[in-house]
């Protein structure tokens, strides 16, 4: 296994996209194998795999399934784990709807069957890192959140995503650091800025020209910079900055794209999502 590259153990709860993980996984380069036997795992690791990573799913289904082992092969191999959840509501909500069974349901309610699932993968998701939850997810929100976990090469070894987000539209699950920046005058209110968003020239003009905003953005520059260093000393490969005001539509988006160009000015890897910019 000399030079390979770091294995990642892909599980989570039946029905919250662990196999729409993997298949992101795959589009990314990863060698992808699903509901693997863990007794087959050393041969599968003597093989050559052309340089690809791994990525290796396994859950509830998967033969001889035991958290505390799956545990220590991970620490064994220095390995990482990525773990889907869900809310359980959602997930009773998603079985519903695709009048599907719950694995471990059998002729159960479906609930019982993911309370039954939840205790069985709490091992692991204890020492998962990342942890996403799809509850308010699409496939393209979970592309570029395990997008952004991915180290690139040639990078400085953190993959940093700006988001933007409305709070009337409640708080990003997955933000490391959240930052309100609705005390900035709001271009809502001006009739002719209120259809437009951050991403154009007058909504940022009239942000800007705020007294408080270069304050401010030079002030948050100061304050982040240090910590890049100590996410990376910790061990931490991405960081999600999530900037919020009312509606995610204009002063946190202009936020974003000013920070947007400083960090990529100064060398670092940068991703940005504005959430609710379509939102009415």
């Amino acid at each position: 296994m000399s030079g390979r590259s770091p294995i990642l153990f892909v599980t989570g709860l039946s029905g919250a996209g662990m196999s729409s993980a993997l298949k992101v996984l795959e589009d990314l380069g990863y060698e992808v194998f699903d509901n693997f036997p863990l007794a087959l795992l050393d041969a599968l690791l003597a093989e050559e795999c052309g340089g690809k990573p791994i990525a290796i799913g396994i859950d509830t289904r998967t033969r001889g399934f035991d958290p505390q082992a799956i545990r220590e092969r991970i620490t064994a191999l220095n390995g990482r784990l990525l773990f889907i959840a869900c809310d359980e509501a959602v997930l009773q909500k998603r079985y519903t709807e695709t009048r599907r069974r719950h694995p471990l349901a059998a002729d159960r309610p479906v609930n019982a069957g993911i309370k039954k699932e939840m205790e069985l993968l709490y091992p692991l998701r204890e020492i998962a890192d990342p942890v996403i939850d799809t509850s308010e997810l699409n496939i393209h929100d979970l592309k570029r959140l395990i997008g952004g976990l991915i180290p690139r090469e040639g990078g400085n070894g953190l993959t940093i995503t700006l988001q933007t987000f409305g709070f009337k539209n409640g708080l990003p699950r997955h933000a490391d650091i959240v930052m309100d920046v609705r005390f900035l005058k709001n271009p809502h209110w001006e009739e002719a800025l209120k259809p437009l968003t951050g991403l154009d020239a007058p909504v940022q003009a009239y942000v800007e020209k705020d007294p408080g905003f270069d304050i401010f953005i030079n002030n948050f520059k100061s304050l982040l910079l240090p910590l890049f260093d100590r996410y990376r000393a910790e061990g931490k490969s991405y960081l999600t900055i999530a900037l919020g005001c009312t509606g995610g539509k204009h002063r946190s988006v202009v936020v974003a794209e000013r920070l947007k160009n400083w960090l990529q000015q100064n060398g670092h890897d940068v991703g940005i999502d504005h959430r609710d910019i379509g939102r009415g």
